[in-house]
């Protein structure tokens, strides 16, 4: 059993940069491949990223590869996104998850609550 908790989330202009954290708890989080997934009002949920549980193996959708960046550190069993020249479509509710493949799948086993992105223009 993992639970997620996001964080980070909020308002910015086009071409700003926000950091989402998830945080971890159980002893598991080295287990288990981790992703960020987004869903945007009206739209699927889609993965943004993923990593694999030693970190070694990422996955980006193309629309965010350049400008996100993934990363996990197991020590402290957390998640992170690094969003950077973020654009108005980035405008979603992130969800960090755990226990999927790193690809483009969103069925993930466990899920945080999400947290609101939203990008002004």
């Amino acid at each position: 059993q993992v639970q997620l908790v996001e964080s980070g989330g909020g308002l910015v202009q086009a071409g700003g940069s926000l950091r989402l954290s998830c945080s971890a708890s159980g002893r598991t989080f080295s287990s288990h491949n981790m992703g960020w997934l987004r869903q945007a009002p009206g739209k699927e949920r889609e993965s943004v990223a993923a990593i694999s549980r030693n970190g070694a193996i990422t996955y980006y959708a193309d629309s965010v590869k350049g400008r996100f960046t993934i990363s996990r550190d197991n020590a402290k069993n957390t998640l992170s996104l690094q969003m950077n020249n973020l654009k108005p479509e980035d405008t979603a509710v992130y969800y960090c998850a755990a226990g999927g493949l790193v690809g483009p799948r969103s069925d993930y086993a466990y899920w945080g609550q999400g947290t609101q992105v939203t990008v002004s223009s």
